[in-house]
């Protein structure tokens, strides 16, 4: 109970430095998206119940909160979350390299699946060169930053190498 305790604390935070912190100090390209690290830390590691209902108000916060259509995200972080909840089972989720591949992976699919869903629902062309262009420097840094997450969420776990 504690450890989810501390992950909803991460997340408040989390909240705060994306809506307060980055916007003033990091040019667009380059900040970060902690929500989207948080709903694959819960792809990996929550049940369903927990997880996707998570997932879906975390999107849902993101779109209040960045003035963009209201259910892109929430529709976006549920499918990425039940995407890498099927996969989970087959995969070593205590890894922190799984997670910044997964945290890169989910980045990009984010991306495109914005630029599908605005083209479907929306008539807005400027949208499109915004995102491609922000997809990559995005998932970079949204990418290094899942590892420094990692080590928040659970500092006791290291890695072996081999």
């Amino acid at each position: 109970m504690t450890g989810r305790i501390r992950i909803v604390f991460l997340i408040i935070l989390s909240i705060i430095l994306q809506v307060a912190f980055f916007p003033a100090h990091l040019s667009d390209p380059f900040k970060p998206n902690l929500l989207l690290i948080f709903v694959v830390y819960m792809g990996f590691r929550e049940n369903i119940r927990w997880g996707g209902g998570g997932s879906f108000l975390l999107g849902l916060i993101q779109d209040s909160l960045s003035g963009i259509y209201f259910g892109l995200n929430g529709f976006s972080f549920l499918l990425i979350f039940v995407i890498l909840k099927a996969a989970s089972h087959r995969l070593y989720t205590d890894s922190r390299a799984l997670m910044v591949v997964g945290v890169f992976l989910a980045t990009v699919f984010n991306g495109f699946l914005s630029i599908v869903l605005l083209g479907v629902f929306s008539i807005a062309e400027t949208m499109y060169s915004t995102v491609l262009s922000n997809i990559l420097p995005q998932s970079m840094v949204n990418a290094i930053l899942a590892y420094v997450v990692l080590g928040i969420i659970s500092p006791g776990k290291k890695e072996e190498t081999a």
